[in-house]
């Protein structure tokens, strides 16, 4: 099943600057082939259930392995069985909307 998730990972007990630990779930996203759009608050998601929720668990390991003690997740997932959306489609068609 097809899936459109934004995902916000936050590692807690790390101090204040989180980016690197932004860039190591990107890495983990682009890595297991999955499209992205990063923004200020989170990333979207893209690809194939099994395997968005496989890069989060790993995101999560990742992040253990650098010594983050504890990790919150917040997950908005999307499924559509009436046709195909990818997430260009999404913001194209709000876009169309805006002119």
């Amino acid at each position: 099943m097809h899936v459109l998730i934004d995902v916000m990972v936050l590692p807690l007990g790390v101090g204040l600057s989180l980016s690197k630990y932004v860039a190591e779930c990107e890495r983990v996203f682009t890595a297991a082939g999955l499209t992205t759009r990063l923004h200020a608050n989170g990333t979207n998601v893209e690809g194939e259930w099994d395997a968005v929720f496989g890069a989060v668990k790993r995101c999560h390991e990742v992040l253990h392995e650098m010594g983050a003690p504890r990790i919150s997740t917040v997950i908005k997932a999307g499924t559509r069985t009436d046709r195909s959306q990818s997430l260009d489609d999404k913001v194209r068609s709000v876009e169309a909307k805006l002119r």
